[in-house]
């Protein structure tokens, strides 16, 4: 009787996971789809000038490839890039000079914002510094984008038309990022899955939708926009200051738009676990607004969508529960669907779509260990920078 109970709560338990992929799958804005691209771009009558922002810490390893990227841009109006080498003990800036020296392209500057005062994390002052050096040209557009960020030569130009052809103040891409390693291609496909789950891409252009967000790897944005919302003072305490931004500008009326790149991409490594665990868990729990209870409901929900599939499964085939095999195997095949087309986007086999429950598993570890991390009182530690208040620290690789 024992026995046939459990049976019974797992099976009970597999359905209510199928009920939850089938909403997911049909209500959730489409998030699994990856068409979401660039909008279709016209060239305007006159090309508005941009300021290229790019906060840099200790950035020598990946400058190299991304800087010259920037500086090769052909854009038909002005443009400038502003290298703010943040406290750089690697020789950030000189090299920046140095790149600039060798490959011409765009006029750049590079410049030192000093420490953050007291309230601000050291990204975003590393950002106020460049748009105060950028407002001296009175740019009409702001291209806010990391140092690790490599952009083919059209990138500027394609992001402006779109911008200006969809009347976006903030059109902004996930890069695609790296995927090599055995644990970048089990873990960063799902990374980004998971930020399209939480913020359906389609709802962000929404006007009337709440859901705002962008990717602080690329981020075009209205110059005029800007100073409306108050970026980035309005925000200079975000952990994740790339969804707060986006926030800020639809708060104060703005049109945003997020997709997925097809000709900007990261060129960081992720060779480790290791490597993605302090990616993921420096700011995981920040996500959560340092909320015990949500971080409870995000285990179970992690828990109920992603893990009961596989285990109803194996446990129907143990006790010869037909029901159980069948609710937990049509939630797993769901979950499996829905990841393929992420797959696809990052030229990945689709034999990794049926292992998200084991990637699943390691990013429910991570958001468990940011709160530890967070309760402990460490704070966070980046680039020999410490931040002794967890609710200020830097979220974003750059």
């Amino acid at each position: 009787m024992g026995q046939t109970a459990r049976v019974s709560a797992i099976a009970w338990t597999a359905a209510v996971s199928l009920a939850a992929w089938l909403w997911l799958l049909l209500c959730q804005g489409f998030f699994w789809r990856t068409d979401v691209r660039l909008p279709p771009e016209r060239d305007p009558e006159a090309w508005p000038s941009v300021a290229v922002v790019v906060p840099a810490r200790d950035e020598a390893e990946v400058l190299p490839t991304s800087l010259p990227s920037l500086l090769a841009q052909e854009y038909p109006g002005r443009a400038e890039v502003f290298l703010i080498d943040d406290g750089s003990s690697d020789g950030t800036g000189e090299l920046g000079r140095e790149l600039a020296r060798l490959h011409g392209g765009l006029p750049l500057t590079v410049s030192p914002p000093g420490e953050p005062p007291a309230g601000w994390t050291g990204k975003l002052w590393a950002v106020r510094h460049g748009i105060g050096l950028a407002h001296a040209r009175d740019p009409e557009y702001l291209l806010l984008t990391d140092a690790d960020i490599a952009h083919e030569p059209d990138s500027l130009r394609r992001l402006v038309a779109a911008a200006r052809a969809g009347g976006f103040d903030v059109v902004s891409q996930m890069a695609r990022l790296r995927v090599e390693s055995l644990w970048e291609r089990l873990v960063v496909p799902a990374f980004v899955y998971f930020f399209a789950q939480l913020y359906p891409f389609r709802r962000i252009g929404n006007k009337r939708a709440r859901t705002a967000a962008a990717a602080g790897g690329c981020v075009l944005l209205r110059a005029e926009t800007a100073e409306r919302a108050r970026i980035p003072d309005a925000i200079r305490q975000a952990v994740i200051d790339d969804v707060a931004l986006a926030r800020a500008v639809k708060g104060a009326g703005g049109h945003i738009w997020l997709g997925l790149a097809e000709r900007v991409a990261s060129v960081r490594p992720y060779p480790r676990l290791h490597d993605l665990w302090r990616m993921v868990s420096r700011s995981a729990y920040a996500q959560l607004r340092h909320n015990p209870l949500v971080l409870f409901a995000t285990v179970a929900g992690l828990a109920l969508v992603y893990l009961v599939p596989p285990v109803a499964v194996v446990a129907g085939l143990a006790t010869g529960g037909t029901a159980t095999v069948v609710l937990g195997g049509l939630a797993w095949l769901v979950m499996a669907g829905t990841y393929f087309p992420m797959l696809r986007y990052y030229r990945q086999p689709l034999w990794l779509a049926p292992l998200l429950p084991f990637t699943a598993f390691l990013y429910l570890l991570m958001t468990v260990d940011s709160a530890v991390q967070h309760y402990r009182g460490r704070g966070a530690a980046w680039k020999g920078r410490t931040y002794a208040r967890p609710d200020a620290v830097v979220s974003e690789e750059r």
